[in-house]
């Protein structure tokens, strides 16, 4: 996994983060379920390419 992927993975998981919790502090459901499925989309881009590393060795 390049750097530049880490770097956009935790980006996007941070900006998840960000968005279910300003979801649970607004009581606004549908920003806490972005939230947990842009984490969970940064989550899949990461297993990806721990995939593709494991076959480049």
């Amino acid at each position: 996994m390049s750097a530049s992927d880490k770097i956009e993975n935790a980006a996007e998981d941070l900006k998840g983060k960000a968005t279910e919790a300003v979801g649970k502090a607004t009581n606004d459901d549908s920003q806490v379920a972005e939230g947990k499925a842009q984490q969970a989309s940064a989550s899949m881009k990461k297993a990806g390419e721990n995939i593709k590393d494991a076959f480049k060795h």
